[in-house]
C-alpha cells in the first residue's frame, strides 16, 4: 500500500526528477524541511516504488547512437506465453530504450537508440524476422529529437489533490 503523497513529497519528486544529485540539505531548503525529513521521505518513496531508480541521462550522439527509431509491431497471436516471450526479448535488447504494449492498430511500440541503419537492420532480423509471432512491423526514423524525457508531472493538480 502506497503512502499518500503530500505537497512536500510532490515538490521533492519534481526536484529530484530535474537533478537527482541535489544534496538533501539543498532539497530541504527548497521545500522547507530538514535534511533528515527529506531523507526519510525519499527513502520511503524509493521503498514504495514511487521512485523507481536514479540514473544519468546520456546524450545518445555522444556515445555514437545517432539514430532514433520508433517501431510499431503487430503480432500474429496474442497468447499470453507468446506475448511474454516477446516482452522478455525486447527487455533484453539494450538498444530498446522504451517498449510499450499498446491497444490500437499495433501491439507494441518500441523506441530504439542505434549506431546506424546497419545496426537497426541486424536488430530487425533478430527481433522481428526470426520471431514467428511478428506479423508485421513499421519503422519510423526520427529526423530530430524535439523532446525526450521521462519526467512525470507531479504537481498537486495532477494528483487530484489540488484546486
Amino acid at each position: 500500500m502506497l503512502t499518500p503523497l503530500d505537497a512536500y513529497d510532490l515538490k521533492l519528486l519534481a526536484l529530484v526528477q530535474q537533478d537527482a544529485r541535489l544534496p538533501q540539505g539543498e532539497l530541504g531548503r527548497q521545500v522547507h524541511l530538514s535534511a533528515a525529513a527529506v531523507n526519510r521521505r525519499l527513502k520511503r518513496m524509493a521503498d514504495e516504488g514511487v521512485i523507481e531508480r536514479h540514473a544519468a541521462i546520456v546524450n545518445p550522439d555522444a556515445v555514437g547512437c545517432e539514430l532514433t527509431v520508433i517501431v510499431e509491431v503487430e503480432v500474429e497471436s496474442e497468447r499470453a506465453d507468446l506475448l511474454d516471450a516477446m516482452k522478455r526479448g525486447f527487455q533484453a535488447c539494450p538498444q530498446v530504450q522504451q517498449c510499450y504494449y499498446v491497444a490500437g492498430e499495433c501491439d507494441f511500440v518500441l523506441i530504439f537508440a542505434v549506431r546506424g541503419m546497419a545496426e537497426y537492420t541486424r536488430l530487425t532480423r533478430e527481433l522481428f524476422f526470426e520471431n514467428s509471432n511478428v506479423k508485421r512491423f513499421k519503422t519510423l526514423v526520427a529526423m530530430s529529437r524535439v523532446k525526450v524525457g521521462l519526467t512525470v508531472p507531479v504537481d498537486e493538480a495532477s494528483q487530484g489533490t489540488g484546486a
